[in-house]
């Protein structure tokens, strides 16, 4: 192969496109109702689906939609607000603020087109009755950096929230709700996707302390004090309030890994898909694939080179150091001091939304020459790891992958590609 790099990137833009809201939200949408219309919604890829949505919608439309800053699409009738992730800020309290209070205007007669993906657990912020924005703060910091899994973190965010869970569904009763989604969590479960404001909630108060528990978590006076307390419970599967409501997938990242497939198959590599809902320490999983990638080389392998490892889900980061980076750069670190330079492995880990963590890159790209451009440069690569500090490695070796907003939002996007060592 002349170019790795080109093809994992070619493989990374398949992936993504795949999920591109302009593509997949026009078919799932649904009737027009004899009242009004209203859109309401969040994540990262919410604007565009909203401009999706207003180019293919046959009658009047209105609503408000909160999507990450840079992230926002030009509409015409769907109001368009930027507000911070991973942590939650004023702007996003005041969009769930006016949200609930839309939602709430609706009839029997009129529909609510819910439109979410992932980073609506953090731009939909409204605190429970008793918390500040500074408490719900203050938890979210402690959650991103504890190492606890997506599904663990919105458990304890849905509980510590006046809108997410499936409140803002009870809000939007007696109207019909159908939620579009697109799934940026292992499992593609629809009360995971941005902690889940308009579908049923089975986790219970009980979980949320558990978690707290399991991973040490300081959550500030007040949020312990609720959570303590347990006063009313997420809306449960069944409740009359959703009893007209529907979810509908629009795109998941099992489509997008199978859209890279896709692309190597044309470039005669061979797709070994490991799953697209993997978990865990990002460093660890990074040593289980170079070591699948030299299992590969060596013949015993599941295929024989060349071949792509194809991954997705969420893996984690638990936060020690004081450096920069994200899960995916996390991963690709790792991935290049377990393969400490083997010939003909090159590595890709991207999130697919454009962001892993808080900088600016989407993730790193690994070559066989990575480490040693590292230490050439005197930079110790093992020592950057333990500080998490990534994004350092790689914009000192070089291999960020920088993509600016992808305007969708499928999670984490790991391809490893294994060519013959003697090539």
């Amino acid at each position: 192969m002349n170019d790795p790099q080109s093809f994992l990137e070619g493989l990374m833009d398949a992936a993504i496109a795949a999920a591109d809201p302009i593509k997949c939200v026009p078919p799932h949408l649904p009737r027009p109702p004899q009242g009004r219309t209203v859109v309401l919604g969040g994540g990262k890829a919410s604007a565009a689906m909203a401009r999706a949505v207003e180019d293919n919608w046959p009658g009047e439309i209105s609503g408000l939609i909160v999507t990450r800053y840079e992230y926002g699409v030009d509409c015409e009738h769907i109001e368009i607000i930027e507000a911070a992730h991973p942590v939650p800020d004023r702007a996003g309290l005041k969009a769930a603020e006016r949200m609930v209070e839309l939602a709430r205007g609706l009839g029997p007669d009129d529909l609510c087109l819910a439109l979410m993906s992932g980073g609506a657990s953090s731009l939909l912020t409204m605190p429970a009755p008793g918390l500040t924005l500074e408490d719900k703060q203050a938890v979210n910091r402690a959650l991103l950096q504890s190492g606890a899994t997506i599904t663990e973190m919105n458990c304890v965010r849905k509980h510590l929230s006046a809108i997410k869970g499936g409140r803002l569904a009870r809000a939007i009763a007696p109207a019909s709700l159908v939620t579009l989604m697109i799934s940026d969590v292992p499992g593609d479960d629809p009360a995971v996707i941005g902690s889940g404001p308009t579908v049923p909630d089975t986790t219970t108060f009980a979980e949320a302390r558990a978690i707290i528990d399991k991973y040490g978590i300081d959550p500030g006076e007040a949020a312990r004090r609720f959570l303590d307390d347990a006063a009313e419970e997420t809306p449960k599967p069944g409740d009359p309030a959703l009893a007209n409501a529907v979810e509908v997938m629009v795109a998941r990242p099992k489509a997008s890994l199978e859209a890279a497939a896709g692309v190597a198959r044309a470039a005669a590599v061979t797709p070994v898909i490991l799953g697209d809902a993997l978990e865990g320490e990002s460093r660890v999983v990074a040593a289980e694939h170079a070591a699948l990638a030299g299992c590969i080389q060596d013949g015993s392998g599941p295929a024989p080179a060349p071949a792509v490892l194809l991954s997705g889900g969420e893996t984690t980061v638990t936060i020690r150091g004081t450096g920069e980076g994200g899960p995916n750069t996390e991963y690709a670190l790792a991935l290049s001091i377990a393969l400490d330079g083997r010939d003909g492995v090159w590595g890709l880990a991207v999130d697919t939304d454009g962001t892993d963590g808080s900088r600016d890159n989407a993730g790193g790209l690994v070559s066989p020459d990575t480490i040693e451009r590292a230490r050439t440069l005197g930079m110790d690569a093992a020592a950057l790891l333990e500080n998490n500090d990534s994004y350092g490695y790689f914009e000192g070796a070089g291999g960020l992958v920088v993509t600016g907003p992808t305007y969708t939002n499928v999670n984490d996007f790991r391809a490893v590609l294994v060519l013959s060592s003697d090539r």
